[in-house]
């Protein structure tokens, strides 16, 4: 299997090996999208650890009863005395003042050198980031475990490679989703119920930052609306009927992305100001979303051209975002380029072309690497359609390819011009 960082392998093995290190260590905190598979990995790494491991529930009813937290720890210092041990705390958020006891409990393991390891998850990226930062400080690391990519789904569902990447586009990539796109009611219901309205309804209100919980609901319907387009914070506010000041939609756009839902990109520019001031470009992070929220579903790669091209550039840019890269797209009128990719994928300026193009079509990416001259050509476009770019002198690699194992690496680029 084709290991990514961010994917459920990487995350699994970087933990296991955390927790073979000298306890106490540091609290490794666990975020990600709601229904990617934290829960199955804690449950995975207590099934391999037996009796050194506690595992407990943030949102189990046993958890809002009086001493839960006192009898977990009891437990897990008891099974110190006969070696290191684990508490395993499942979505750890939803617990009150879960920092400040963390932080109380932790510091009292390293007082008392009692051999105790701390595994905690969250769906809620602010929640847990304003948490450890306010209490945690200096006490944990952080890992995350992202929407899965298309080598993950071939792998654990044994589907052809390429298969795997299709359904990335026209289905996204939820695990537990999979296995149900040939019923496409079920399919939309499951995205729905199990991962949007709990996205929304459960991590973002509970914040209490969301004055206006419709608001939220239609910003996050016309950014879905809107896969891989450069929108103007006055466009979006426009298609609110006006309501809303502009910081309360930015705001909102921001929160969506602390859900995993949504990634307003940067332009990209030299002189940071700039680039906070201009508008963003809507990534939706997980194509599933698009499929559940689009009225006419999934598009058909032949009947839709235009609109099959779209999902594959969010795909592809939202795979990115997902595996740790800094994404942006640049943009001086009259040429522009779909995103530009900074991070351990190397730099590279990035061009989707699904369909036909011709040399003055990559007019924009040949300004912005004369400009930008670290920056390397990339064309992703639709498979057989490769000599087309490297024709003109550009490194090219399919969609399903790219959203398998991401963009060529730099000999092997090099080799194809």
């Amino acid at each position: 299997m084709i290991e990514l960082p961010g994917d459920y392998v990487y995350c699994r093995r970087t933990l296991l090996q955390r927790l073979q290190e000298a306890a106490p260590g540091r609290i490794q905190l666990l975020t990600g999208p709601r229904q990617v598979g934290k829960t199955t990995l804690l449950l995975e790494i207590a099934e391999r650890l037996g009796a050194q491991a506690v595992y407990a529930a943030g949102d189990e009813p046993e958890a809002s009863l009086p001493g839960f937290w006192e009898r977990r720890w009891a437990d897990v210092e008891a099974r110190a005395r006969r070696g290191s041990a684990v508490l395993l705390l499942d979505e750890v958020h939803q617990l009150g003042d879960w920092a400040g006891r963390l932080k109380g409990y932790w510091d009292r393991a390293h007082r008392d050198h009692v051999p105790v390891h701390v595994v905690a998850t969250g769906s809620s990226a602010l929640r847990v980031a304003t948490g450890s930062r306010e209490s945690l400080a200096g006490r944990f690391e952080r890992l995350t475990l992202s929407h899965w990519p298309a080598a993950s789904l071939a792998a654990v569902f044994q589907l052809a490679p390429h298969h795997a990447a299709s359904d990335v586009v026209q289905f996204g990539s939820y695990p537990g989703a999979a296995g149900l796109t040939k019923d496409p009611v079920r399919w939309r219901a499951y995205v729905r119920e199990a991962i949007i309205e709990p996205a929304i309804g459960r991590d973002i209100l509970a914040l209490g930052a969301v004055r206006r919980p419709a608001l939220l609901r239609q910003v996050l319907t016309i950014a879905v609306d809107l896969p891989a387009k450069i929108v103007s914070l006055q466009k979006l506010q426009g298609q609110l009927g006006g309501r809303g000041a502009l910081e309360t939609v930015a705001q909102y756009l921001a929160l969506l992305q602390d859900a995993y839902l949504i990634a307003p990109l940067e332009r990209f520019s030299a002189r940071v100001h700039r680039r906070r001031a201009a508008p963003p470009k809507l990534i939706t992070l997980n194509n599933a979303l698009l499929s559940a929220m689009h009225a006419a579903g999934a598009p058909d790669p032949l009947g839709e051209p235009g609109r099959f091209g779209v999902w594959v550039e969010n795909a592809c840019l939202a795979f990115g975002i997902n595996q740790g890269q800094k994404v942006t797209y640049w943009r001086e009128e009259p040429l522009e380029i779909d995103a530009v990719f900074e991070g351990t994928w190397g730099q590279w300026a990035v061009e989707v072309k699904t369909g036909e193009f011709d040399a003055p079509a990559l007019k924009g990416l040949f300004e912005f690497c004369r400009r930008n001259p670290v920056f390397s050509p990339l064309v992703i476009t639709a498979p057989g359609r490769e000599p087309l770019a490297r024709r003109h002198g550009v490194a090219a690699v399919s969609w399903q390819d790219f959203l398998l194992s991401g963009p060529p690496e730099g000999d092997s680029a090099r080799r194809q011009l």
